[in-house]
């Protein structure tokens, strides 16, 4: 699904900053995910923003801090993943802790979609 030199950014969160290549996405997703227990996320809409370019609006559904105890589904907002596509394979993946920087960055509105 993606292509091997992919760029994955992350904006927000503890972990911000920007990975290439496929063991880059691994390092970081891997180091994200060992801090959880039970973490999942979900899809609450997709835009499609052009040809290349896929929007999902997302919220983690579960997972606890293994360390603080903390409870994803009752503290965590929505979130965003834009999804930048060419030749079948995503190039670039940015993930957003914080919807509102998405739609912001993007020029677009929670609700229209514009």
């Amino acid at each position: 699904w993606a292509d091997p030199d992919i760029e994955f950014v992350v904006v927000g969160g503890l972990s911000s900053g920007s990975w290439t290549g496929l063991a880059g996405v691994a390092e970081v997703v891997r180091d994200f995910l060992s801090a959880w227990e039970g973490y999942r996320l979900h899809a609450d809409e997709y835009r499609e923003l052009g040809e290349e370019r896929v929007l999902v609006l997302v919220h983690a559904g579960g997972g606890r801090g293994k360390t603080s105890g903390l409870e994803l589904g009752q503290h965590g907002g929505g979130g965003a993943q834009m999804f930048h596509i060419r030749d079948g394979k995503v190039t670039r993946l940015v993930t957003y802790f914080k919807r509102e920087h998405a739609l912001a960055d993007l020029g677009l509105t929670p609700d229209a979609g514009t």
